[in-house]
């Protein structure tokens, strides 16, 4: 098949879970099939444009300039954004450039499939009721759950906002594609029942095994480690709650225990808790997260918003490396605790599985080798990739060449 590919940015820097995922889609699918992709090209990050040759016949990049968050051009964008019926998660991405070079190359070209890879490209993507909607999140819940947690009532006000006209772009982008592939069966009920869609199929999530495997000798980091992008805000609201309230319930029966963040750009209010607390560390951004993940006793995952599925869950099955999350951060994913993972949403719930586990060595390893084994015959990105390749197979090719 020839396969038109959109997204809003290139996949190198490959250092958040919905790029690793695209990723290997990707290089799995370009051995059969023929994959034109177009994206933002940012002029920041060079190395995207320049390794695009790895998974793509042909790339297209267009220059789209995005604020950084903090800047003037920021706040300008968040003012202006309230008066906008999009949100402003997808307005900031939005390239009237793109979708014109779009509408060409789709004449042009007679593409097979089209996809398009989250739900940001649906701004500017021209030909929406013949794309496939590749939906990593559903966010709708993500926003609502942002404003259901939020820290006071303006924030709580402005999280409402942005959730209603989530709401209502990401139903009418959903009703409007050929078809959607969703990341989890319960992303796609959640979709089935938010957006009134039946034209919805799911995959599940996959790891790199060889890739996550821990080499003899490893350096220890920290007994606690969380591993994420420190830019989304569900990573730094998860982190400040582990930090603000279970840490501390932690501590009362291990005093000495250690935190680790492992994750690129985090802001100065995570940063400030390793300057406070000599026994917590952030990373920043690293060349490879593996050896601090494969140098921690327990991996974190205290997530109280999200959607989709956390790619770091399976990662540090594959690492090896026990895991402890929230019901939303195993949300979507094939965990059955207390066999391979403990799940607690409680503060107190949360720091007994972690004490518990910092003292029991021998109920780690136990249950980090059922994770893997689990995760090494279930969950290969070669399995997750043909069932992606299955649903493009069986949506209808309606496109005119």
């Amino acid at each position: 098949m020839k396969i038109l590919w959109v997204n809003s940015n290139f996949m190198h820097p490959t250092n958040k879970g919905g790029a690793i995922r695209t990723l290997e889609m990707l290089l799995h699918l370009q051995k059969r099939h023929e994959i034109h992709y177009a994206a933002i090209e940012n002029p920041a990050q060079p190395e995207g444009p320049k390794r695009a040759h790895e998974y793509s016949y042909r790339a297209y990049a267009v220059r789209h300039k995005v604020p950084e968050r903090g800047s003037a051009a920021f706040a300008a964008q968040l003012v202006g954004g309230m008066f906008s019926p999009l949100p402003l998660a997808m307005k900031r991405f939005r390239s009237v450039e793109l979708g014109v070079f779009l509408a060409r190359l789709i004449r042009e070209e007679g593409f097979d499939r089209m996809v398009v890879d989250h739900l940001t490209p649906a701004t500017y993507f021209p030909d929406l009721e013949h794309g496939i909607l590749f939906q990593h999140n559903v966010e709708t819940v993500i926003w609502r759950r942002h404003a259901e947690h939020a820290a006071d009532p303006l924030r709580r006000l402005y999280f409402g906002v942005q959730a209603r006209r989530m709401f209502e772009f990401e139903r009418r982008v959903c009703r409007a594609v050929a078809h959607i592939v969703a990341v989890s069966a319960a992303d796609a009920e959640n979709m089935r029942k938010l957006f009134g869609v039946t034209h919805i199929s799911e995959i599940p999530t996959g790891v790199n095994i060889e890739h996550h495997l821990p080499p003899p000798g490893v350096k220890c980091f920290a007994d606690l480690a969380f591993v994420g992008s420190m830019d989304w805000l569900a990573n730094i609201d998860g982190v400040k709650w582990f930090v603000e309230v279970v840490l501390p319930l932690v501590r009362r029966r291990r005093p000495e225990a250690t935190f680790g963040v492992i994750g690129r750009m985090p802001p100065p209010e995570i940063r400030a808790m390793a300057e406070r607390d000599p026994k917590i560390f952030v990373t920043g951004t690293v060349e490879d997260v593996r050896p601090y993940l494969w140098g921690s006793k327990i991996s974190v995952v205290p997530l109280r918003i999200g959607g989709g599925t956390r790619l770091k869950i399976y990662e540090s099955m594959a690492a090896k490396v026990p895991v402890i999350s929230t019901s939303v951060g195993a949300e979507g994913l094939e965990v059955h605790p207390p066999e391979n993972a403990r799940i607690a949403d409680s503060a107190e719930d949360f720091a007994e599985a972690c004490v518990e586990l910092l003292e029991d060595a021998g109920e780690r390893t136990r249950m980090a080798a059922a994770a893997w084994e689990m995760v090494n015959a279930r969950f290969s990105w070669e399995r997750v990739a043909e069932c992606f390749e299955r649903v493009l197979e069986h949506t209808p090719r309606t496109l005119a060449v």
